[in-house]
């Protein structure tokens, strides 16, 4: 998977999130990439009240977190 399909990545896992767990994302933790930086990812994350707390560049004690996370995702979908 490449680093453009971020945004559909992810509206994907939003669905599967909320059919299987019938619960909604509120935060999205995500690093200062391109991928998630987007007009249109931050519409949508907005249009569907979803928080977006970007960490801080070269942090590793942060970075870590959501890299492992946003692999996680990835991989799922």
């Amino acid at each position: 998977m490449e680093k453009s399909e971020a945004f559909h990545a992810f509206k994907s896992f939003k669905a599967l999130v909320a059919n299987e767990t019938e619960k909604k994302i509120k935060t999205l933790r995500t690093n200062r990439g391109g991928e998630f930086c987007s007009n249109e990812f931050e519409a949508y994350c907005e249009a569907n009240d979803i928080r977006r707390h970007l960490i801080d560049s070269y942090t590793p004690q942060q970075n870590g977190v959501c890299e492992r996370k946003n692999r996680t995702i990835l991989n799922m979908v």
